[in-house]
């Protein structure tokens, strides 16, 4: 299992990586600024998705993060 820190490094890397640094630390910002509800904000998430498009999009991430180690040679 993965510290603590190293969690919140990976998050700030994907929000950097989609968003980049500017809006990645506006969302930080944002979520602490304003009550945020964890719970209701993840029931929320599929809304609307299929059982078979959350496994296809879950998949897909899967293969991207498959294909960055091996671009990095990090295969354990």
């Amino acid at each position: 299992m993965r510290t603590d820190s190293e969690i919140k490094m990976s998050g700030f890397e994907i929000l950097n990586h989609h968003l980049g640094i500017v809006e990645a630390e506006k969302f930080i910002a944002l979520i602490q600024r304003e009550k945020f509800d964890y719970t209701k904000w993840r029931a929320n998430i599929f809304e609307g998705l299929s059982g078979k498009e959350i496994s296809r999009r879950a998949m897909e991430f899967q293969n991207s993060l498959d294909a960055g180690e091996r671009e990095n040679g990090d295969r354990s």
